[in-house]
């Protein structure tokens, strides 16, 4: 090979392999930039919204870009009350939030740590004897009145519950549960078990779940409580009534608080159990609703931070870990 040759071709090589650098270099220096964008808007992300900053994002993991005024001074506690499907997610909550705000500390259920339930706890809120309703409906219209904001932060299921020892072992359609519930229905045998009674029993008026419950299966259409067999619970509690369902009973509540209850057995609806995630994220489910933390929609920054929490990746563990579902957010009013 000529000289001249020889220097073109040490020349280009040199062109290439400086090129190569310099692509190599520009890449990682941008990949290194990513990094850092991305560590310190997590960084930022877990500083605003989880309280040890090393949760991982679960998928779909919301925004917590609320839009709530803060104008209003914070209070020395901060008051929660309402719903009773509601209790252990809050109590996680409330335990988790403690941790990055001691100062200020939190209560649920007026006025001796019990809460009342959603009605309760949306008429306390308008009332402001409390600052966060936890409600497992939407409002009501005369509570959409009220200058109410909800944001929900999660979804579950409406589950149907018998006696583990109920001779019945099938699965009911919406409209037979419906018919159960107004009366058109009062005998096992009807629904394909046993020549018993059923005995229904419903929710407390102040329950979220009833009202729910009411708006899905009876089309917002009245109980027909015309049975002495049909009994409607005092209390907004759960417990209770699933020991006094018996071999004949039926009745209703939120899949977390019975799945593990081995004195109850969960009847599918249209075919579909409610504890299948799947199918009640996909609305396959057809008693499934959001849960909702509910302000004034002029609060304290405290109240904010602690909506900003539960709907933060951390926050969204913990309601996923007790056996909700997470949901991406949404803002009613």
């Amino acid at each position: 090979m000529s000289q001249g040759k020889e220097t073109t071709v040490l020349f280009l090589s040199l062109l290439i392999t400086a090129g190569l650098a310099g692509g190599g270099y520009l890449f990682f220096t941008q990949q290194g930039k990513s990094s850092l964008s991305n560590i310190s808007s997590n960084s930022s992300s877990s500083s605003s919204s989880s309280p040890n900053g090393n949760a991982a994002n679960p998928p779909s993991s919301p925004s917590t870009d609320l839009k709530i005024d803060t104008s209003l001074p914070n209070p020395n506690v901060l008051e929660m009350d309402g719903s009773t499907t509601m209790v252990a997610m809050i109590k996680e909550l409330r335990n988790a939030f403690s941790q990055v705000n001691p100062n200020i500390p939190t209560t649920f259920g007026l006025p001796d740590g019990k809460p009342t339930g959603s009605s309760q706890g949306l008429k306390n809120l308008m009332e402001g004897t409390v600052t966060i309703a936890a409600s497992s409906r939407p409002l009501k219209p005369e509570e959409a009145k009220s200058e109410i904001q909800l944001v929900p932060i999660a979804k579950d299921a409406i589950t149907i519950v018998v006696g583990i020892n109920n001779p019945f072992k099938g699965n009911l359609t919406k409209e037979q549960l419906r018919d159960i519930y107004q009366g058109k229905i009062s005998n096992w045998s009807q629904v394909g078990g046993s020549n018993q009674p059923i005995k229904v029993i419903n929710r407390a008026l102040s329950s979220g779940t009833r009202g729910t419950f009411q708006d899905i299966v009876l089309l917002g259409q009245d109980f027909v409580p015309d049975s002495p067999n049909f009994i409607t619970w005092k209390q907004d509690e759960t417990t209770a009534i699933l020991r006094e369902l018996g071999d004949t009973g039926i009745s209703y509540a939120t899949v977390s608080q019975v799945e593990k209850q081995e004195i109850v057995r969960i009847i599918a609806i249209d075919g579909v159990n409610p504890t299948d995630i799947v199918a009640v994220k996909e609305g396959k489910y057809p008693l499934s609703r959001s849960l909702f933390l509910a302000i004034k929609k002029k609060t304290s920054p405290i109240a904010k931070q602690f909506i900003e929490f539960a709907i933060s990746p951390q926050g969204q563990q913990i309601v996923q870990r007790l056996g909700f579902i997470p949901i991406q957010l949404e803002v009613t009013h």
